[in-house]
């Protein structure tokens, strides 16, 4: 099919080669010779009169040209993937998709195993695919290379849809036998101890910068980590707290000699949200996702069993 005498298929190459930035790996993501991806790369350079990649050293570069055309072309893609190809139904019983969804861990340890037990109850076939948060997940989502990103609200992006899954609240959890589990955390004691935080990868505002922006101190940070569920575990046979998801917390008091306490500060709770592309509102595979994850948060209570 060709509009305007481009040959719409070599949009398919040229998006894989812009993502991968080489002839090679772009041929083994669409099943294709690397000879034959030469040839649409060179009916590509003819038709935009740009060579589009350029060899620079040992490594291949994008060109300003192509550059400009790399978000339009993915754009056109996911526009035709999530209305022309896209299923008119969805049967979870019957499906070989692979839904990717962008969470923390903390999110697969307190919602994942709740969409899992709901999905095992449909007979579900389809692969889930749970994949570590970035700098910037929506960015996933633009691409494409993100069905969903579940993600505090207050960091969703307004340019597409979202809707809230669940509300959670901040405790403070220490070893049974410290010295923190004896009488009351009071703010000194809380300030004076030494803190396992997790430090995102991602350049948001952390919990250290609004801590000390709320009340003008800084906490003693021993340990950092890049696991929120590590957390609650990395306290256990120390003199340490941490301050960590409610949920989080009892779940892994369950499996750790840990006493959870009141923060003795005011934590504003967390709306958790699951966001999708503007384009997919309607995608059935994506309609049946989103229901399940309300009712997986309406239930994953409920599967908080104490250890035998």
């Amino acid at each position: 099919m060709r509009f305007n005498k481009l040959d719409l298929n070599l949009l398919v190459a040229l998006d894989a080669l812009l993502a991968e930035r080489s002839i090679t790996l772009a041929a083994e993501r669409l099943n294709l010779s690397p000879s034959a991806l030469s040839n649409s790369l060179a009916k590509l350079r003819d038709y935009f009169d740009d060579d589009l990649l350029v060899q620079i050293g040992r490594k291949m570069e994008i060109t300003p040209r192509a550059e400009s055309l790399q978000d339009a072309v993915r754009d056109v893609l996911l526009r035709i993937d999530s209305t022309i190809v896209a299923q008119p139904a969805f049967d979870p019983s019957k499906s070989d998709r692979v839904f990717r969804i962008f969470v923390s861990d903390y999110t697969q340890l307190v919602l994942g195993p709740a969409l899992l037990k709901l999905a095992t109850e449909q007979h579900c076939t389809a692969q889930f695919d749970f994949l570590a948060q970035v700098v910037n997940p929506q960015r996933e989502l633009e691409r494409g290379d993100a069905d969903l990103i579940i993600i505090p609200s207050g960091f969703a992006s307004p340019d597409h849809p979202s809707e809230t899954l669940y509300d959670e609240e901040f405790v403070c959890v220490v070893w049974s036998d410290s010295h923190l589990a004896q009488g009351e955390l009071t703010f000194d004691r809380y300030v004076e101890a030494g803190h396992v935080v997790m430090r995102p990868s991602t350049k948001g505002e952390s919990f250290e910068s609004w801590f000390l922006q709320r009340f003008g101190v800084t906490r003693r940070t021993t340990v950092t980590t890049y696991s929120f569920a590590a957390l609650p575990a990395l306290v256990a046979g120390s003199d340490y707290i941490a301050t960590v998801h409610a949920r989080l917390a009892h779940r892994m008091a369950a499996a750790w000699p840990l006493t959870i306490r009141p923060a003795p500060i005011v934590i504003d709770r967390m709306d958790q949200a699951v966001q999708w592309h503007r384009y997919r509102t309607q995608d059935p595979g994506l309609v049946w996702l989103r229901k399940t994850l309300h009712r997986a948060a309406a239930h994953m209570d409920q599967m908080h069993l104490p250890p035998t």
